[in-house]
């Protein structure tokens, strides 16, 4: 109640920080070490060690006829794994695909997914499963006494706490699995070499991970492909645990036809098919004709590409699909387990096997004990029934006459608890004479077991032959050869895009609405074009079509555009501002396009400007560069290109009202060159005069020698000869003549 204080007697107060510390440190080691990450000793994460422990205690053996999986699944979540339905049958799913585990633990029947579609396998109650014999490799052992079991989660079952593999599955079927702070990247291995890699190390304990590289040539991937990174890669992450490596699809020529045979592990070869089409309908592959998927149930990978003729570079158009699909996959390494110390650990190749060895030792040691242990009950036992045998009379009166025979059995021929009672539970077929011959030659033979059980747990080098005896037996039951080839070439390269387009001459034409198309060849005239309603042509430009065409707003940026990649002229084009995000209230003034090395004149309507390579203007920043600074209140004026270091600028400079011009030319050569700026004054407009804008620059114009100025007043224009500007040649910054009687109401200059 409100005002009354809560009774909090027997019941424990934290801080929230410190509750909520300790609750997500417990949330995270649950996820790394019960969920996320393998365990080192059988290569698996809880569930599916579960599955497969539920699968074995079902029965559901190489050899036994397939169960429906929701029987399995039932089991698993009922008795071991308490979590969805759908999470326990995907990881089921996965141990069943052979594009998916390099060494499938599970034997589906039905529709288990395809390498195009992992995900698409059909639900639990309609498939059936089974385990492979491949999976004997985990369970064989399982019940003479050579791992801990843990309880399940409600204590009335017991599971193993890890499986006795008698191979390093952790590198045959590798995983993946991502935790809380950390991640598990583990590719498959070719069991053969992992097996002579262990065998050496069982030898040379002090091997390093590059000799052991001699072995495991590299991962060995369920669906083929090549392996085409550097040793010097693979190396690297043998070492260190960490790294990566690139895998590449197989590819073969029939009938001037390309067959790809083996794509990189999870790689699609639908997505393939889709990626190559799609560059298809950009025109970005006009060298191919055609593309097919015969891939069938013989053929599990059969992509066909039809290039197109027989002049087409087929090794070069390979290295364009495979820098640019999936046909070249790169793979992250991150060898990251939980180490027999329970903490989780990144380790090398070689820490990783040996790791792996010293359990299997461990494992190896604790079935021989368990082995001996039972060998050594049964002796006891039969020492017990050859004592009776050879006093059998006597038994049999003891056992007749007396009320309570154990004790006087016991008593009388000197034997424990557990002889007796095997005594007495012998039946009376087996009081035959024959049985006595029986009994001393079981004895001998165990006797002999017993001497070499002993022998070898005494002997640390017996053990460890013992050991690689097995795991060489193993490999030779199980293994198969590589299927992944390491073949070390050169990463792959994309066709330029300008290598697919023909370099033509082009117009780009600009609207004074800032929509923007591409005409082919120069002879265009772009007034001619049809605009939309309310627009005009504002400036064009030619060039090339492999050029970039660079842009000017009147806020002084420059956005520049591939030249191929503008609307056609047959059109009105496209704003620019639907490519391009210039800022608010800014026009696009004109545009560029050459040499790269060609100088442009940049200025604004304060009359400070400045010359500047092209290639200083370009960029790919869709927000463009910020080039010429505008003063406060001007605009940026429409570029103009510099085609002689002989030309003149001339600038038009009016009044406010329009009806006053002036007139200033001077050598280009006196115009600054730099990248970006305000640049330097080019007219003398008087302070005043500037900050009120009451003259502004009407027009400027680079005139090359041999050219034509054309002023225009409205829709007149008078033209002047190179020589005729003489009149208005000055310097710099000065402020030039007044104009002729009825042209001083100047709208732009042009260049012809």
């Amino acid at each position: 109640m409100a005002g009354q204080d809560l009774p909090f007697e027997g019941i424990e107060r934290q801080a929230l920080r410190t509750f909520t510390e300790k609750a997500y440190l417990e949330y995270s080691m649950y996820v790394i070490l019960d969920r996320a990450l393998p365990a080192v000793g059988d290569g698996l994460k809880p569930v599916q060690r579960r599955i497969i422990y539920a699968m074995s205690e079902l029965g559901l053996s190489a050899v036994s006829k397939h169960k429906k999986s929701a029987r399995t699944v039932g089991d698993v979540i009922g008795k071991f794994h308490p979590h969805g339905d759908s999470a326990c049958y995907e990881a089921m799913v996965l141990m069943a695909q052979p594009f998916s585990y390099r060494y499938p633990i599970v034997d589906g029947q039905g529709n288990w997914g395809s390498q195009d579609d992992p995900k698409s396998f059909a639900a639990m109650r309609y498939t059936e499963s089974k385990l492979t014999r491949y999976a004997e490799v985990l369970l064989r052992e399982l019940g003479e006494g050579t791992v801990d079991w843990q309880p399940n989660f409600d204590g009335t079952l017991e599971e193993p706490a890890v499986l006795p593999a008698r191979l390093p599955n952790l590198l045959l079927n590798g995983t993946t699995g991502i935790a809380v702070g950390m991640a598990t990247d583990i590719p498959p291995h070719n069991l053969r070499e992992v097996a002579a890699a262990c065998l050496h190390l069982l030898e040379q304990p002090e091997a390093s991970s590059r000799a052991l590289m001699k072995f495991v040539k590299g991962p060995d991937l369920p669906t083929g492909a090549e392996i085409i990174s550097p040793r010097a890669d693979l190396a690297e992450f043998y070492d260190k645990g960490t790294g990566s490596f690139k895998a590449r699809a197989v590819y073969e020529m029939e009938d001037d036809s390309i067959v790809i045979t083996a794509l990189p592990w999870q790689a699609s070869g639908s997505k393939v098919l889709e990626q190559i089409a799609e560059q298809m309908r950009a025109k970005k592959l006009p060298m191919v004709e055609d593309l097919r998927d015969e891939s069938d149930h013989e053929n599990p990978t059969r992509l066909v590409i039809v290039p197109k003729g027989r002049k087409v570079d087929v090794e070069q158009l390979m290295a364009h699909l495979f820098a640019t699909t999936d046909l070249e996959r790169n793979y992250r390494v991150n060898l990251n387990v939980i180490a027999l110390d329970g903490r989780p650990r990144v380790m090398g190749l070689r820490e990783l096997l040996s790791q792996w060895l010293e359990f299997r030792i461990a494992t190896v040691k604790r079935r021989l004990e368990w082995r001996l242990d039972k060998v050594e009950r049964r002796l006891h036992i039969l020492e017990g029934l050859l004592a009776a045998f050879l006093n059998l009379d006597e038994v049999i009166r003891i056992i007749r006459r007396e009320d309570e025979p154990k004790p006087v059995l016991m008593k009388r021929f000197s034997l424990s608890e557990i002889q007796a009672e095997a005594i007495l539970e012998t039946k009376l077929r087996h009081l035959a004479k024959l049985e006595e011959m029986k009994i001393r030659g079981e004895q001998a033979e165990l006797a002999a077991e017993r001497d070499e059980l002993q022998g070898v747990l005494r002997s640390e080098a017996r053990l460890r032959k013992l050991v690689g005896t097995e795991i060489a037996a193993d490999a030779e039951k199980y293994g198969d050869a590589r299927r992944s080839k390491i073949v070390e070439r050169e990463a792959a390269q994309a066709i330029d895009e300008t290598a697919l387009i023909p370099n033509e001459p082009v117009t780009v034409v600009l609207s004074s609405g800032g929509w923007v198309r591409s005409a082919k060849g120069h002879e265009i005239d772009p007034r001619a074009l049809q605009y939309k309603t309310g627009d005009a042509f504002q400036s064009a430009v030619r060039g090339q079509s492999l050029q970039l065409a660079t842009f000017l707003d009147t806020t002084g940026r420059t956005y520049s555009l591939p030249a191929h990649a503008l609307p056609s002229a047959r059109g009105l084009g496209e704003p620019l501002a639907g490519r391009l995000n210039p800022p608010d209230g800014a026009k696009f003034t004109g545009v560029m396009m050459g040499d790269p090395k060609g100088l442009w004149l940049l200025a604004s309507d304060a009359a400070y400007g400045f010359t500047a390579r092209l290639e200083d203007l370009v960029t790919d920043r869709k927000a463009g560069k910020a080039v010429l600074s505008v003063p406060e209140g001007a605009l940026a004026l429409p570029p103009c290109a510099v085609t002689s270091d002989k030309a003149l600028v001339c600038i038009a400079v009016v009044d406010g009202d329009g009806e006053n011009g002036r007139l200033l030319a001077f050598p280009v050569s006196e115009v600054p060159e730099m990248p970006r700026g305000k640049g330097n004054k080019l007219f003398n407009i008087p302070s005043g005069l500037a900050k009120e804008r009451a003259e502004v620059v009407a027009g400027i114009a680079v005139v090359p020698p041999g050219g034509t100025l054309k002023v225009w007043n409205g829709d007149k224009a008078r033209d002047y000869s190179f020589t005729e500007l003489k009149d208005w040649t000055g310097a710099r910054a000065q402020r030039g003549a007044v104009l002729t009687r009825g042209w001083r109401a100047v709208t732009r200059l042009e260049v012809s």
